[in-house]
C-alpha cells in the first residue's frame, strides 16, 4: 500500500488524516497546499509541501494522494485539483469507513471519502471525487455522478441519479425514480419531488421568529 499525501490544510483535510490514521490501512506522509496558500510548514508533526513541485519530493511511483477540499464553487476547485494531481501522475485514494453499511461489490470511483453510518444500498454506482458526509441513505439502483459533496442525514431513494457536481444539504431528500440534473444546489431540509434541471437551486423556509421569549410558552 502506497503512502498517502492529502491536499489541503483545512479542518477537513485534518478530519481526512484522523479518519484515515484511524480507520485504514493507509499511511499518511505529509500534506500538500498551494505554495500561496501555505500558512505552516507542518501539521501533526508532518510536513505540507507547495503543490507546485510536489512530484520532486514525493514522486507519484511512491505515493498517492487524496483531495481534502470542500464544496467551493459547486466543487469544481475540488474536481480541477484532482485533474491536476493526476497528470502529475498521483493515484487518487478513495476511503469507506468501516462503520459504513456498504457491500462487496460496492461500485466507487478514485478521490471519494464515505463517512461512518452511510447506508449505500445494492446496484448503487457512485462517480469519482464524491464526499458522503456522516448518515446517509442511498438507496438501491442509484448513480451518483462524480465531484458530487453529499452532506449528512441525507435520503436519496431508489433508482435515483444524481448529476456530477451536485451539493446535497442536510436532510434533504429525493424521492425514489428522480432525476437531479449537473451542478444542482439542494438546500438544507429541502424535498425533491420532481426531476431538477441542471444548474437549479433549491432551498425552503427558514424557521420563523416569533416575537416572544421562551418564557413566556406555555405549551409547545
Amino acid at each position: 500500500m502506497k503512502q498517502v499525501l492529502i491536499f489541503g490544510t483545512s479542518t477537513f483535510a485534518e478530519i481526512v488524516y484522523y479518519y484515515l490514521t484511524h480507520d485504514s490501512s493507509f499511511t499518511v506522509a505529509g500534506f500538500v497546499s498551494n505554495s500561496s496558500d501555505i500558512q505552516k510548514n507542518q501539521m501533526f508533526d508532518l510536513p505540507v509541501v507547495p503543490f507546485e513541485n510536489i512530484e520532486k519530493t514525493f514522486p507519484p511511483d511512491n505515493f498517492s494522494m487524496f483531495v481534502a477540499v470542500g464544496y467551493i464553487k459547486v466543487n469544481k476547485v475540488r474536481a480541477d485539483i484532482c485533474e491536476q494531481a493526476k497528470k502529475k501522475g498521483y493515484e487518487l485514494i478513495s476511503y469507506v469507513n468501516s462503520k459504513a453499511t456498504t457491500w462487496d461489490d460496492l461500485d466507487i470511483g478514485e478521490n471519494c471519502f464515505i463517512f461512518e453510518n452511510n447506508v449505500i444500498q445494492p446496484f448503487t454506482k457512485i462517480g469519482n471525487d464524491v464526499i458522503m458526509w456522516s448518515g446517509n441513505h442511498i438507496g438501491h439502483h442509484t448513480t451518483v455522478g462524480d465531484h458530487c459533496f453529499i452532506t449528512s442525514h441525507v435520503v436519496v431513494s431508489g433508482n435515483v441519479s444524481v448529476g456530477s457536481y451536485c451539493f446535497l444539504g442536510v436532510n434533504s431528500t429525493i424521492r425514489d425514480s428522480i432525476k437531479i440534473g449537473s451542478k444542482c444546489v439542494i438546500g438544507a431540509g429541502s424535498v425533491i419531488l420532481d426531476n431538477t434541471k441542471d444548474n437549479s437551486v433549491y432551498t425552503t423556509m427558514r424557521a420563523k421568529l416569533l416575537d416572544k421569549s421562551s418564557d413566556e410558552l406555555e405549551h409547545f
